[in-house]
């Protein structure tokens, strides 16, 4: 972010009261937060997409062959 976003931002933010300011931050931070959570877990299914698309596969394979059974979401 360019320095003139963030002075843009900090002049939006000081013009409001001291507890809207607290109250964003902490909204920014709990944003900030999941942002890079999702970041963290969309690089993580990069690196595994190929696994995941060979766990498909054999997947179908074994439901072509009759090798698989329903699930009992009971038994998990």
């Amino acid at each position: 972010m360019s320095s003139e976003n963030i002075a843009t931002v900090i002049k939006m933010m000081e013009s409001l009261s001291e507890t809207a300011q607290e109250r964003l931050i902490e909204h920014l931070r709990e944003y900030i937060e999941n942002w890079r959570n999702d970041l963290e877990w969309d690089g993580l299914v990069q690196k595994t997409q190929s696994q995941l698309i060979n766990s498909a596969k054999e997947a179908r394979k074994e439901i072509a062959a009759g090798k698989a059974k329903p699930m009992n979401y009971d038994e998990l």
